[in-house]
This record gives C-alpha cells, sequence and structure tokens, in this order.
C-alpha cells in the first residue's frame, strides 16, 4: 500500500513542478517538450487563419470586418490593345477601286501604280490610305503603309489642303494601341510632316487628338544595359519613335508648337 501512495505523491508533484498547475494526472509524467515544438502549431494556425480571409471590395460593410482583404483596383487598360474593325480602304481595295497591284523584286515588294501618281485626286485617295494604317494583314497592310508614302513622295503642295480629313484616320491608328500600327503610324507621321511646306504648322491645332497616345507610350523604351536592341535597326522601338516625331512636331511646327506640345505631354523637353 504504502509504494502505491508513495507513487502517486511523486507524480503530481512532478506534475505541479512542471507546469505550474494543480493538474491531476494518471501514470508517470513524460519529458516535457523543447520550444522547439511549439513554432509549427503557431504556423499551422496562421495558415488556418489566412484561409479564412475573404477578398472583399473596398469602402463596404464587409471591408471593415475581421479576416477580409480588400481588393485592389483593376488595370486601367491604357496600353491594351483594342479589337480592329475593318476598314473602308479593305473595302475599296476588295472591290477593285484603287489602281495598284503588287510589283515584286529582289529588295521587296512594291506597289506598281497603273496611273500616274500626280494625276490622283488627293482629297479622294490619301484619306482612304491613311484608313488602311489600322490594316494588319497582308495585302491589305502593305498597300495601305506603301501607298501613304507613295502619295506623300509625290504630292508636293496638293498635301497640305487635305490634312484636316487625315486626322481621324490617324487618331483611329493610335487608338488600336497595337505596336505595329503604331511603329507604323508614327513613321507615316513622320513623313508626313516634312512632305510639304507649312504642313507641320497646320497639324498644331490638331495636338489634342494625336498626341494623347504618345503621353501613354513615351517612356515604353526597351533598357537592355550593355546589351544590343536590334530592333534599332528596323526603328521598332516605340519611345524613340515617338521621341522623333515630337522633335520633328517642333521644329517644323513654328512658334506654337512647343507650347502646345508641353500643354498636351509635360514630361517633353525642348530640343531647340
Amino acid at each position: 500500500m504504502f509504494p502505491c501512495f508513495f507513487q502517486s505523491v511523486i507524480c503530481i508533484w512532478s506534475v505541479v513542478g512542471a507546469g505550474g498547475e494543480m493538474v491531476m494526472e494518471e501514470g508517470r509524467p513524460g519529458p516535457s517538450k523543447p520550444a522547439g515544438d511549439r513554432r509549427p502549431q503557431k504556423r499551422e494556425k496562421k495558415d488556418k487563419q489566412h484561409d479564412k480571409q475573404q477578398p472583399c471590395e473596398g469602402f463596404s460593410i464587409k471591408a471593415m470586418m475581421k479576416n477580409s482583404v480588400v481588393r485592389g483596383p483593376p488595370p486601367a487598360g491604357s496600353v491594351k490593345e483594342r479589337p480592329a474593325k475593318h476598314t473602308a480602304f479593305r473595302k475599296f481595295y476588295e472591290r477593285g477601286d484603287f489602281p495598284i497591284a503588287v510589283q515584286h523584286e529582289c529588295g521587296g515588294n512594291k506597289i506598281a501604280w497603273k496611273v500616274q501618281i500626280e494625276e490622283l485626286d488627293y482629297h479622294y485617295f490619301l484619306p482612304l490610305f491613311f484608313d488602311g494604317l489600322c490594316e494588319t494583314e497582308f495585302p491589305y497592310e502593305f498597300f495601305a503603309r506603301q501607298g501613304v508614302h507613295d502619295l506623300l513622295e509625290h504630292g508636293g503642295n496638293r498635301i497640305l489642303p487635305v490634312v484636316p480629313q487625315l486626322i481621324i484616320p490617324i487618331k483611329n491608328a493610335l487608338n488600336l494601341r497595337n505596336r505595329q500600327v503604331l511603329c507604323t503610324t508614327l513613321k507615316v507621321i513622320q513623313h508626313l510632316v516634312v512632305s510639304a511646306e507649312m504642313v507641320g504648322v497646320a497639324l498644331v491645332p490638331y495636338y489634342r487628338q494625336i498626341l494623347p497616345v504618345l503621353n501613354i507610350f513615351k517612356h515604353m523604351n526597351v533598357n537592355l544595359g550593355d546589351g544590343i536592341e536590334y530592333g534599332q535597326q528596323k526603328r521598332e522601338n516605340i519611345g524613340v519613335l515617338i521621341q522623333e516625331t515630337l522633335e520633328l512636331f517642333e521644329r517644323y511646327g513654328g512658334e506654337n508648337a512647343y507650347i502646345n506640345i508641353k500643354y498636351m505631354i509635360p514630361t517633353y523637353w525642348s530640343c531647340m
């Protein structure tokens, strides 16, 4: 009888000494657990609390509740590509209204004009070819791009009266946010500015329709450090093309060009 009583006393004393609380347990006390074994349990509790977190909208009653996570704002989509629609240029080309054909050469394809370019009605054909800048499929993209450059090269003084009709096609092409269309349109704008006298000045009132998209993509440059960007050879860097276009606007736009460019693109600095 005495050994059993002594054994129970030892058991109670060990529990009181280890935990500091009077707990009646049967059997012998086991070894105390080290402090490192308790950490995984805390991590499991945190993981469970994290799993219980519920996403909710901002500025709502649910956002003030416990274990609720407010969703961030959705992306604005300012540089997201817009879907393109069929243009009037495609319709007129499929109907056979343009006096053009493909001329295959060793250096690349060219347009074989069936009439003299100087005899064309620029008020009719030039806006249609500018409208085709939105195209990305062959042969519409090729005919529109090459046709615009041919018309601007042989236009001379007949380009200036047509400038107001070219603003909407240029704006539609830029608003697509398509990288290929952007590069093509910027090169065409540069050719348009230097194609004839006073064209750069005539474009100044329309900067509010042209420059907003350029302000979005102005800093889209490829920073490779010491690497080589081979797209420079084909002039496919959008940021560089935009900078060149803005500098041409300032040089050929007259005395009011810089003020209007600065109003629409505050980060632009004068090159004069």
